[in-house]
């Protein structure tokens, strides 16, 4: 009724946003689980907030480069909320500079140099 779902949502209720990448990192998974995923931190372009975003598939985060423009989306948790081991973490890179991160993973497409 209040609206606080859109309000305090980084992306205001939208299915995708774009954003510069500020760092990679690695987190570690709940218990018990031992992995480290692969995650990056990104600033989103159109209102300045910082998110953390899951990079899924083997050997995504090769692909991403600091300052390269990713477009995220919601991971499809429950009411928008993460899932499986990762806390906290609500959103995945789809693209990376305007490719595709499954077709850049498999090499149908080579990024353009800057």
């Amino acid at each position: 009724m209040l609206g606080l779902r859109i309000k305090s949502d980084p992306i205001k209720g939208s299915p995708q946003a774009k954003g510069i990448v500020l760092e990679k990192r690695q987190l570690e998974a709940k218990q018990p689980n031992s992995g480290m995923r692969k995650c990056v931190r990104v600033q989103l372009i159109k209102n300045g907030k910082q998110v953390t975003a899951f990079c899924p598939e083997s050997g995504a985060i090769n692909q991403i480069q600091e300052h390269d423009e990713v477009t995220i989306a919601g991971i499809h948790g429950s009411r928008g909320r993460s899932t499986g081991d990762l806390s906290g973490v609500r959103y995945k890179v789809i693209s990376v500079n305007g490719l595709t991160l499954h077709h850049l993973i498999k090499g149908k497409l080579k990024r353009t140099s800057k």
